[in-house]
């Protein structure tokens, strides 16, 4: 809602206005591009009227009877390059808008470029968008994509890292944050765990919304804004959570759709780029390989399968893609006559005393036929998608992984020694097996005894891993250690339903010999856990002690305890290091 506003030169779009929309061009940063493109599709660019959109720092030709509008960051080389375009004179008028808040003495090196350029009624608005976060669903948010590294887990958790730069990621994580709840229109109640990056996240971030609010001329949160009447009368939890309270998670092999893809293939902002490979046998002995396609798709929030789908273990995504391609078929089949009824068989009396029965039918066949096309590429996407996911599980046993790691993290008795994992040389990649060690490295009550961890430390080595990692998990653990109990992933395990036996008829598309069905058991992850305590305001050990903060308060005062004694109706979650598709969809299955 808030880009399309933008879009309309922040204004908000008249639902039914039959005139043309005002042409106009789109010139954004990649930061700006990184936030639009997982929204909004190009041809529904231009029914907003934006018939060119290009990269600030690209060659641009003059187009000078028509209003731009930029969508950037307010950095210094941004900003010496859109004053070179007002001095250029490239456009008839423009619309600035920053993703993020733009300082007063950038804005005032704007205005003299302007008067320098006499281009000051030209301008026609500047604009803080505050939108610097981008949206991947409907209840999915990431804070960056060009600069990720910036402020990942490592980023944080550097042993070396200085103040300075720990408050720059800090300040690089409130600004998103910022931005979200003002975009949102709503001020959330904060609870954070204790002595942890997350704290100083919180406390960052309590002051610069109280500080807003404070000054009540210039409030971001008062009258028109997009959130207004979005939410409830009460106002939303955000529980922000430390990525070291629980690395066990994201290190673990998956098993539902989406988080498969995103573990196994190249996905980033909703598009999967894929490698096709081309057929073994058709080059002859000696020809060169073919080079191999790369084809990307958009998984989005249009695609009905992957909405419905994401979430589930993959067997039943291979089963449903089947059954989706079986009822496609039959409805093709269905065209192919009404078509061949209408047109090949000449006009004899037959075909004409039938066309009377026929035409409604027909008329369903055409207006049904983009729907078809539709379907047919959605399950053409899909195929290729989870054949690829498939290839992986097979190459690297990722269910054998998935099922062992879960019976590891829930303390289950394991059917095969650990060893005999990372020795089988079938078994998963060198980062498969490392994953897995330290997933049981970091769930065992006890440390393992100094002449086993050798022993695995040696067969980690004979399988090409480095060994880096260990080290890193070994301190935290220690540390860890001295600062709380382990984490409890609750007690289950996946059941598998024996082979695959629907999808192993010759039919289908998928080869899944071999493959475990093993379906999920629901049972809630550290994350989901803390936030079911924290909305329920349940009294738990784990989280009794998270600190509150609520910015409408005069005074900050630092109590862990809550003014609000309701069960809260609304939450936020966010994982200072990063969260993952496991906890999300984890979170998922807890709100149904």
């Amino acid at each position: 809602v808030a880009l399309k506003r933008m879009l309309n030169f922040n204004v908000p779009p008249v639902k039914n206005s039959t005139g043309e929309p005002v042409w106009k061009v789109l010139i954004y940063d990649r930061f700006g591009q990184d936030i639009i493109s997982p929204l909004l599709s190009v041809k529904e660019l231009r029914d907003m009227g934006i018939t060119l959109h290009l990269l600030l720092h690209s060659d641009r030709d003059a187009i000078p009877d028509v209003p731009a509008v930029y969508f950037v960051m307010p950095t210094e080389e941004n900003i010496d390059r859109m004053c070179q375009d007002l001095r250029n004179q490239l456009y008839e008028s423009y619309y600035l808008n920053f993703i993020s808040a733009i300082s007063r003495s950038k804005l005032e090196d704007i205005a003299n470029a302007a008067i320098g350029a006499n281009a000051v009624t030209q301008v026609a608005k500047v604009f803080d968008q505050y939108l610097n976060f981008i949206t991947l669903e409907d209840d999915m948010f990431v804070l960056c994509n060009q600069n990720k590294e910036l402020v990942s887990y490592r980023a944080i958790n550097r042993p070396d890292i200085t103040d300075t730069e720990m408050e720059t990621i800090m300040d690089t994580i409130v600004d998103s944050l910022f931005c979200f709840f003002v975009t949102l229109g709503a001020i959330p109640i904060i609870r954070c765990s204790r002595g942890t990056a997350a704290e100083m996240v919180a406390v960052k971030l309590d002051k610069k919304l109280r500080e807003n609010l404070r000054d009540a001329r210039n409030s971001l949160f008062t009258g028109d804004t997009l959130g207004a009447g979005q939410f409830s009368f009460q106002r939303p939890l955000l529980v922000l959570v430390d990525r070291n309270i629980d690395l066990a998670t994201p290190l673990h092999h998956t098993w539902t759709y989406q988080a498969l893809v995103h573990d196994v293939l190249d996905f980033h902002l909703n598009r999967v780029n894929l490698e096709e490979s081309t057929g073994m046998e058709s080059s002859p002995a000696g020809a060169r390989p073919k080079k191999k396609n790369k084809k990307s798709y958009d998984l989005t929030a249009s695609d009905k399968f992957w909405q419905k789908h994401k979430g589930s273990p993959f067997p039943e995504v291979a089963e449903s893609v089947q059954q989706e391609l079986e009822s496609y078929r039959a409805q093709e089949d269905e065209v192919k006559r009404l078509k061949s009824i209408m047109g090949i068989e000449g006009e004899d009396e037959g075909a004409i005393s039938m066309l009377s029965d026929n035409t409604a039918k027909l008329t369903s066949a055409v207006s049904s036929l983009p729907e078809l096309l539709e379907k047919k590429r959605l399950i053409d996407l899909h195929t290729n998608v989870a054949t690829a996911v498939l290839e992986h599980i097979k190459s690297r046993k990722l269910d054998v992984y998935f099922e062992y790691e879960e019976k590891i993290m829930s303390k289950s008795t394991l059917d095969k020694s650990l060893l005999d994992m990372i020795s089988d040389p079938d078994a998963g990649t060198p980062e498969d097996k490392m994953r897995l060690f330290l997933i049981y490295y970091i769930s065992s009550a006890q440390a393992p005894s100094e002449i086993d961890l050798e022993q695995y430390k040696k067969a980690l080595m004979d399988a090409g891993c480095n060994l880096a990692p260990l080290s890193y998990i070994k301190q935290w653990k220690a540390f860890t250690k001295m600062a709380s109990a382990p984490t409890s992933y609750g007690n289950t395990t996946p059941k598998p339903l024996g082979l695959f036996s629907r999808v192993m008829n010759t039919g289908s598309q998928f080869v899944m010999e071999g493959v475990k069905n093993l379906v999920l058991k629901q049972q809630n992850l550290p994350v989901t856990r803390i936030l079911d305590n924290l909305m329920e305001m349940k009294s738990n050990p784990e989280t009794d002690d998270y600190r509150y903060f609520d910015p409408k308060m005069l005074r900050g005062s630092d109590s862990s305890v809550p003014r609000n004694k309701n069960p809260f109706q609304e939450a936020i979650v966010f994982v200072v290091g990063g969260g993952n598709y496991i906890e999300y969809q984890n979170l998922i299955d807890y709100v149904k």
